[in-house]
């Protein structure tokens, strides 16, 4: 019997901000390939995260200027117009098992944020 592996997917690192341009304890959002991205500088865990930006619950691109914060150890944003609230590490919905978004993993070089692809 022949087993079956999967190939796993090239990850490419994209260049997406300077450090400097994503507040601390806060989001920002860039553009990737015409797809909206958010970065969170969660500076009082000393932690990076990316997301969509698009909330699923009434599709509006707003996570980048959401609150974040944690429930017990998990780090999440709060979507700002209607507080769904997303596991920063999963981007499963918090309040709301019906909506996920994508997560991305993230790395400082140099003092640019980069972004896994």
């Amino acid at each position: 019997m022949e087993a079956l592996v999967a190939e796993k997917e090239e990850m490419t690192w994209h260049a997406a901000c300077r450090v400097k341009d994503v507040p601390e304890d806060g989001g920002a959002c860039v553009l990737l390939n015409g797809h909206q991205i958010a970065i969170y500088n969660f500076a009082r865990r000393g932690e990076w995260y990316a997301t969509d930006n698009e909330c699923p619950h009434r599709r509006q691109m707003a996570l980048s200027r959401g609150m974040i914060g944690s429930q017990g150890d998990e780090p999440k944003v709060a979507c700002p117009f209607h507080k769904k609230t997303f596991s920063l590490r999963s981007g499963q919905c918090l309040n709301d098992d019906g909506y996920q978004i994508a997560t991305f993993p993230v790395r400082i070089t140099d003092g640019i944020v980069y972004i896994g692809v």
